[in-house]
């Protein structure tokens, strides 16, 4: 089996988890002002933990978005340095993905709708079949919540179900959603294994985030930060 090394940031929570063989180690941390000083702390402490090197992981994976612009940036940047450092191929796992799985794991659900709070009076939302891997319905989109159309009789989570309850109230699904599943770096590693066996991986450079709302250009501060979080992936053991 393989060893995957798994990155999420791009939420208020930041997560890492390493999936090998069998066992899946992880880590998490929320509330904190920048999610580039936690993650590779944890990154270290995992592997240490399970007596891993970086070079022996067999790739890198990270929630790819749609999430905050920093948050998609770090994993993505982190990712991309680790990568280049132990030669290691990356996957991108969409975040949305990872909730509906998370979903299933939580409710034996097979029909998801996951929404997630985009900040701006606006959600990430997507629809998911289960009954057979995670497959996607409505692919995600980026709109208002009074934009969220599910087919059918759904699982609904996210934290979109807490920021802007009122609006989603309508739903059929949205009295019983899960507010508390968001994205993970668990999940994104199980993604991640999947992806991995079928081929489906980038290089380091090709590895990008998945922005939905237009973003022209970087600011000056931006691309530092971009710059920083990939020196110190490539420096980190």
């Amino acid at each position: 089996m393989s060893t995957i090394l798994a990155l999420e940031t791009s939420s208020e929570l930041a997560s890492c988890a390493l999936l090998r063989g069998d066992v899946i180690l992880s880590r998490s941390s929320s509330g904190v002002r920048t999610h580039s000083l936690s993650i590779l702390p944890m990154v270290q402490e995992l592997l240490a933990e399970a007596g891993v090197t970086l070079a022996e992981c067999d790739a890198i994976a990270y929630g790819s978005g749609p999430g905050s612009f920093t948050g998609v940036r770090t994993a993505c940047g982190i990712a991309q340095g680790l990568a280049f450092g132990a030669s290691l191929p990356v996957v991108p796992v969409v975040t949305l993905d990872a909730m509906a799985l998370a979903c299933q794991q939580a409710h034996g659900a097979q029909q998801v709708l996951t929404v997630l709070d985009a900040r701006m009076g606006e959600v990430y939302w997507a629809q998911y079949d289960l009954s057979d891997g995670v497959n996607t319905v409505v692919p995600p989109v980026l709109s208002a919540p009074a934009g969220v159309a599910p087919q059918g009789d759904v699982k609904a989570c996210g934290n979109g179900f807490g920021a802007y309850a009122e609006a989603l109230a309508a739903l059929p699904c949205a009295l019983g959603a899960d507010a508390a599943i968001m994205p993970h770096a668990v999940q994104i590693a199980q993604l991640a294994r999947i992806a991995f066996a079928a081929g489906k991986v980038v290089t380091a450079a090709e590895a990008q985030p998945l922005y939905l709302r237009n973003k022209i250009a970087y600011t000056s501060a931006e691309r530092l930060v971009m710059q920083q979080e990939k020196a110190a992936a490539e420096a980190a053991p």
